[in-house]
C-alpha cells in the first residue's frame, strides 16, 4: 500500500487490453481501478432505456441532468449504479459498447462525466483507462501510459471473448471505431506527450501485465 495519492493513466484504442491489464495491475499495487469505459457504457445504456438516439446530441444532453450515476467499490470490483440500480453486468453487449462509443463523442457526454472521474482521482490511488485519461482527464497524472496493438491483434482478442460473431465484422468494428475515436472532435484518442508507449502485440496477457506494473514501480519508486 502507498501513503500518498498516485495517480496513473492508460489510454489506448479498442482491444489493447487496458481494462483487464489495467484491472490485474491496480490489484497487485493497491490502487483502485477506474473503467471509464464502463461508465460511458453507462450512459449509453441510460439513452437505449430512454429511447433517445445516440446521434442526436441535443436529446441526449437534455437527458443528462436527470441521470443520477454513480460508482462504488465492492471487494475492489467497481461496480455502476443508475438510480441506484446496479448496472454492471447489463453494460457489456455490443450493442451497448457501440452506443458508449457514439455517446463518448458528444462534447456535452464528455462534460458531464469529467468531473466525475477528476473527484474520483483526487480522493485515492487510482489507476484509470480510458482513450483521454492523460491527454484531458487526468493531465497531470504521475505515471501516463498508451497501449495499443495491431489491429489485427486487437480484433481478434475481441472475437476470442464474442467466439459466436464474425472475425471479418469485428475487425471491421474495431477499425471502425479507431477511425472515429482517433477523429472526433472532442478529446481525440492519442498518446499524451510524455506517456510510456507499450505495443502488446507479441506480449502474452501475463507479460503485459508485468511491464505496466514495471513501468509503474520505475516512476512511482514504488
Amino acid at each position: 500500500m502507498v501513503d500518498q495519492v498516485y495517480n496513473v493513466a492508460i489510454d489506448g484504442p479498442a482491444g489493447a487490453g487496458k481494462s483487464t491489464i489495467a484491472k490485474s495491475a491496480a490489484k497487485q499495487l493497491g490502487f483502485a481501478y477506474v473503467d471509464t469505459g464502463a461508465i460511458y457504457r453507462s450512459i449509453g445504456y441510460a439513452v437505449a432505456k430512454a429511447g433517445v438516439d445516440a446521434t442526436d446530441e441535443s436529446a441526449v444532453e437534455e437527458l443528462l441532468p436527470s441521470l443520477q450515476l454513480t460508482m462504488e467499490w465492492l471487494n475492489g470490483e467497481q461496480r455502476m449504479y443508475l438510480s441506484g440500480e446496479d448496472i454492471t453486468g447489463k453494460i457489456r453487449s455490443a450493442e451497448i459498447s457501440e452506443l458508449a462509443s457514439r455517446v463518448a463523442s458528444l462534447p456535452s457526454v464528455r462534460s458531464f462525466l469529467l468531473e466525475m472521474q477528476r473527484r474520483t482521482a483526487r480522493s485515492r490511488c487510482v489507476i484509470m483507462d480510458g482513450r483521454d485519461i492523460g491527454t484531458v482527464v487526468l493531465p497531470q497524472a504521475d505515471v501516463k501510459i498508451y497501449l495499443s496493438a495491431s489491429v489485427e491483434v486487437r480484433a481478434r482478442r475481441r472475437w476470442l471473448q464474442m467466439p459466436k460473431t464474425d472475425y471479418e465484422q469485428v475487425l471491421h468494428d474495431v477499425a471502425e471505431r479507431d477511425l472515429r475515436d482517433m477523429n472526433r472532435a472532442v478529446a481525440p484518442l492519442k498518446a499524451a506527450e510524455d506517456a510510456v508507449l507499450l505495443d502488446t502485440s507479441d506480449l502474452s496477457l501475463d507479460e503485459s501485465i508485468a511491464a505496466v506494473i514495471d513501468i509503474i514501480r520505475g516512476k512511482l519508486a514504488l
